[in-house]
């Protein structure tokens, strides 16, 4: 099985893009490049507690060295906002402050569905998917803020 990181350099030029999908427990990253557009899940930061949560960002930053970050914005179904919407703004306002890089925020509403759809379909087994399903949802988050950003090109090129 190829290595991810052999389509992906770390120190690029400037177009990686790491993505969290955010949790009081657990983190989903992904990475990808704004020249490929494709998102690809990463790894799942599972520490609650702030220093070692952000110890392990601070690896993941120094090993890909990302222009920008993406951060889910979880929501209700309606579009309202909830708690955990409060502690992903604070999360991502922390991590634009202490890393210095823009933060863009991306709709995360039914990302995890997606996610465990997507695991089971891969027939990635029950009890396996719960490791995997963050990391998946933050690719899930970055893959439409690849695709988003590509049709806003599109659509600013006249095509």
């Amino acid at each position: 099985m190829r290595d991810m990181r052999d389509s992906i350099t770390p120190h690029g030029a400037g177009t990686t893009v790491l993505a969290f999908d955010f949790g009081e427990k657990r983190i989903g990253v992904a990475v990808g490049d704004t020249a490929v557009g494709i998102a690809h899940p990463l790894t799942m930061i599972a520490a609650a507690d702030r220093q070692r949560r952000f110890a392990a960002i601070t690896a993941l930053l120094e090993e890909w060295r990302p222009a920008r970050l993406v951060v889910g914005l979880p929501a209700h179904l309606d579009g309202a906002e909830h708690e955990l919407s409060r502690l992903a703004r604070k999360f991502a306002r922390e991590l634009g402050t202490r890393f210095g890089l823009p933060v863009e925020f991306v709709d995360e509403r039914l990302t995890s569905v997606a996610a465990e759809a997507s695991l089971a379909a891969a027939g990635v087994a029950p009890r396996k998917r719960k490791l995997r399903v963050d990391q998946v949802a933050a690719q899930e988050i970055l893959q439409d803020y690849f695709d988003t950003a590509m049709r806003a090109a599109r659509t600013a090129g006249g095509a």
